[in-house]
């Protein structure tokens, strides 16, 4: 009796071990995550047409002539050297690299980009596209540029050197974020010392047009 007692129990002990067993071959985790969707960086390609260089306005009347030149790499100067052409009433031309500067070319913080390449040789003259017609019939040039590590870009020292400045009077403005006027200037008035230079000035991008003004008529040119 007590044989078939303990064999009852051991079968039954048994069964417990192989269902135990048998639940436990089921229970692995669900580790499957859903596969990543992989979406790159795109750059959306630069569809802004190229802007065709300013055509001559017309000369101011009585007075002097005068001529409003600027070179506008990102068009903070462009807007700074219309306001100043219209409320004198001047001529204006827009300095126009042969080979336009990419967002790449501007890139300050890549040693090897081409401004900064420019910027590190003071012989670099980076050829411009077209011509002041007449020059000689000015008699005041304003000459208007960015300014790029404290200094007028290479393509303002092509500028000058490109014409006779001799008597006449030449006063340059530029436009910085941060950065002062300075001697922003020096090589240009180096390269044409015949010509008389009065005080420059600096604007932020957004000065108005009565800023731009006050400074101007401040010159006592006329």
């Amino acid at each position: 009796m007590k044989m078939k007692k303990f064999t009852a129990i051991l079968l039954t002990a048994m069964m417990v071990l192989s269902l135990a067993a048998c639940g436990g071959e089921h229970e692995a985790p669900d580790n499957t995550e859903p596969p990543r969707t992989g979406t790159g960086d795109t750059q959306t390609p630069d569809t802004t047409p190229e802007k065709a260089p300013s055509e001559p306005s017309e000369a101011s009347e009585g007075g002097k002539r005068i001529l409003v030149a600027y070179f506008s790499a990102t068009n903070n100067t462009e807007g700074i050297a219309q306001k100043l052409a219209e409320g004198l009433g001047a001529d204006i031309y827009e300095i126009t690299p042969s080979e336009p500067y990419t967002n790449a070319d501007l890139d300050y913080g890549n040693s090897k980009s081409r401004s900064s390449v420019e910027m590190d040789d003071p012989s670099a003259r980076p050829e411009i596209s077209g011509a002041v017609e007449n020059m000689e019939q000015y008699d005041v040039v304003f000459i208007g540029y960015p300014i790029w590590w404290g200094e007028a870009p290479r393509i303002m020292s092509t500028f000058i050197e490109s014409y006779d400045f001799s008597g006449k009077m030449l006063v340059a403005f530029c436009t910085s974020a941060s950065s002062g006027f300075g001697r922003s200037d020096s090589a240009l008035r180096s390269a044409a010392s015949g010509a008389t230079w009065l005080d420059g000035h600096r604007f932020s991008a957004n000065a108005s047009a009565d800023d731009v003004m006050a400074w101007a008529n401040g010159l006592g040119i006329n």
